[in-house]
């Protein structure tokens, strides 16, 4: 994997092999992050990456000059290689390990955009509970969005706030608006 753009432009990440992570295709976040680069600020915004893996998105948010991202995710591991990472490139992203449903569940944390990369066998109820909390917790400032990551196969388009979608090979991207 490799940062895209940004100030850590081309820097390689290499995880280590016990992490159970599928890292977003640098195709597909470069695709993404060109979308986003239309749409915001990443100075003035306020991120929440949840099911986090390696931390592929959070660092292309702190690349990009985001200076708060709240990376998310079960496995030790992946919030180990993250934090060393993150300290390594000075990267102001807090690293939280829990269950991303739980973590949503308690969270004070009220952000700009949250983008969340379950795995792709997950079903869409089980997609659809992130979108509930996040709705119902209010968990997204004014004009917040949550962008879900998730195969090409799943869709997610009748789901509450589903506001678009955006296919880069085996990945699609699900954008949510709850205004």
């Amino acid at each position: 994997m490799r940062i895209v753009s940004g100030k850590y432009k081309g820097r390689r990440i290499t995880a280590p092999k016990n992490i159970p992570a599928r890292p977003t295709t640098d195709f597909a976040k470069e695709a993404l992050f060109n979308i986003l680069n239309n749409q915001i600020f990443f100075s003035t915004i306020e991120v929440i990456d949840l099911f986090a893996g390696i931390g592929s998105i959070s660092l292309e948010f702190a690349s990009r000059g985001t200076k708060t991202i709240v990376a998310v995710d079960s496995h030790s591991g992946s919030c180990q290689f993250i934090k060393e990472t993150a300290e390594e490139l000075e990267a102001p992203i807090q690293v939280i390990q829990s269950d991303v449903f739980d973590f949503l569940n308690k969270t004070p944390i009220i952000s700009d955009l949250i983008f969340a990369d379950p795995p792709y066998n997950f079903e869409v109820e089980e997609v659809e509970q992130i979108t509930k909390l996040v709705k119902e917790r209010k968990l997204l400032k004014e004009e917040g969005m949550l962008i879900i990551e998730h195969s090409k196969h799943t869709n997610l388009d009748s789901l509450h706030g589903f506001k678009e979608k955006r296919k880069y090979g085996s990945s699609s991207f699900s954008f949510f608006e709850f205004n």
